[in-house]
């Protein structure tokens, strides 16, 4: 299974519903609050994400099982856990930045 579940924008202006990420220094709106499943990013200058994460989009899936696309394409961050039922990382595909996401 495939599934998408939103598209990650990074911005420099501070968004409506944000949410501090602390152990990544980014702010993060809530998709699923926007009408075209958009995921506003702000990152803080000290994040530990790449900088190629901080200056482009990024689309997100569901999928059932991460580890192919881990081993087939270039991994940016490697998979962390997001919460105790959530793992995510991201990959760099075509170009085109994926995140991966899988529930455990």
């Amino acid at each position: 299974m495939v599934k998408f579940m939103h598209v990650g924008v990074p911005t420099k202006e501070v968004q409506d519903g944000e949410n501090y990420a602390d152990g990544l220094k980014v702010h993060i709106t809530d998709p699923a609050e926007h009408d075209f499943m958009f995921e506003y990013l702000r990152y803080e200058p000290d994040t530990p994400l790449p900088e190629v994460m901080q200056n482009n989009p990024h689309i997100a899936f569901m999928v059932d099982d991460m580890q192919p696309y881990l081993d087939q394409y270039e991994v940016i961050v490697e998979p962390f856990a997001v919460n105790e039922s959530l793992s995510v990382a991201f990959i760099i595909r075509d170009g085109v930045i994926f995140e991966l996401m899988q529930e455990s």
